[in-house]
């Protein structure tokens, strides 16, 4: 006869063994895969220092990705860049997660998916949406070229006041990053800072608003390289060959980020967040984010806090099992290159791919079949007085 007593202990055990199912079943688990925040090899100085006095020239870590045209996605080998396996990471009550340090609450608040789907999401920021009658008629071919060429995306060009509450809304958890973002203090530091939160946070593509794109990012990386090889893609900006160099650019190869594509997540974006925001609430405490001039600005939040995040990522034995490498990877593995490369999951475009018809530095023209998006220089974020100067030395 089963007794009251006899049905609770009948019940403890069914209910016992439910929980043990759910927590051991594959698809009802809480946890997730997820590359954990960079741990530095040296400072963003080193990096650069790096580029400036590289080692001996080597293809170590590189992998040339060809046209379909080849027949073949890519050759090369990984060279010790191969990536390491996936760290699980699992729930953390919110006060333990405030306990961590930046980069580890950003990578656990964004976590990265490297096999996951690139989102179908275009990102764009201006002072006024195209359906405003103050939207300038002259980005409107630009803006329209990225609906055009992307039919099944979701395309939003973002206002500085709804930029403002999208960072809010997706950096609840991790307030050090709002406050980062509310206290920079002229409009081209918080566009840059934009683009690096919405694509760490939501992924997808990030373009200027005086860029055309010229082919759809589904032709950007040849369709017989898996989507689920890599997570980040990005072009070359400048390769200046020349010994005069510092004079106009603040890397050897500097990375453009005036277009990037990217799987939420990323822990290139998550370094370049954290940098940021650790080094504007340094300003801000010491009283120094009012005496920003136009140079330190591509140095704090521009493409050459860009280039150095992405080289240290490619240099960072965290992600990359680098027993084999016998050197680091510097501007060598790319300058002059006519094809993308392939660093772990990043894919690195020529200069041809953003920056068509710049008549310098190996770019090709427009109709070039590297060619994918073509930036009009407007310098929208410079004093009107300095807008177009020292774009092409």
């Amino acid at each position: 006869m089963l007794t009251f007593r006899r049905a609770l202990v009948v019940a403890a055990i069914i209910l016992g063994c439910f929980l043990l199912l759910r927590n051991s079943h594959p698809y009802q688990s809480e946890t997730r895969s997820v590359h954990n925040s960079p741990k530095p090899t040296g400072s963003y100085h080193d990096n650069k220092v790096i580029q400036d006095t590289p080692p001996e020239p080597s293809t170590t870590g590189t992998e040339v990705v060809k046209p379909a045209s080849t027949g073949a996605a890519w050759n090369g080998d990984n060279g010790g860049r191969v990536a390491l396996a996936k760290k699980p990471v699992t729930q953390l009550p919110l006060d333990d997660l405030k306990a961590l340090p930046l980069r580890k609450q950003l990578s656990y608040a964004f976590p990265y998916d490297a096999e996951g789907k690139f989102p179908a999401y275009i990102w764009q920021t201006w002072k006024y949406t195209p359906s405003s009658g103050e939207f300038s008629e002259a980005f409107r071919p630009s803006e329209a070229s990225w609906t055009e060429l992307h039919p099944a995306f979701v395309h939003e060009v973002i206002t500085d006041e709804v930029a403002g509450h999208l960072i809010k809304h997706f950096y609840a958890t991790v307030p050090e990053v709002v406050e980062a973002y509310n206290a920079l203090p002229i409009p081209v530091l918080k566009a840059d800072f934009f683009r690096y939160l919405i694509l760490l946070a939501r992924g997808g593509i990030y373009s200027d608003i005086d860029t055309t794109a010229l082919k759809s990012a589904v032709d950007w990386v040849p369709s017989e390289v898996p989507r689920t090889a890599y997570g980040l893609v990005i072009g070359i900006e400048a390769d200046p060959d020349r010994p005069d160099w510092h004079d106009w650019y603040s890397r050897r190869i500097q990375f453009c980020q005036w277009t990037i594509q990217s799987k939420p997540g990323h822990p290139v974006l998550v370094d370049v967040v954290a940098t940021i925001t650790e080094e504007t609430l340094r300003r801000k405490k010491a009283g120094e984010l009012d005496k920003m001039h136009m140079k330190s600005v591509v140095e704090f939040t521009g493409p050459a806090v860009w280039t150095d995040a992405i080289f240290k990522f490619f240099n960072n034995p965290e992600y990359f099992d680098m027993s084999t490498s016998k050197s680091n990877i510097t501007y060598q593995q790319f300058t002059g290159i006519k094809q993308a490369k392939k660093v772990g999951d990043v894919v690195v475009l020529p200069i041809t791919s953003f920056s068509p018809g710049v008549g310098q530095m190996g770019a090709g023209e427009d109709d070039d079949p590297m060619a994918f998006v073509k930036h009009a220089f407007e310098g929208t974020w410079k004093p009107e007085t300095e807008r177009h100067i020292g774009e092409n030395p």
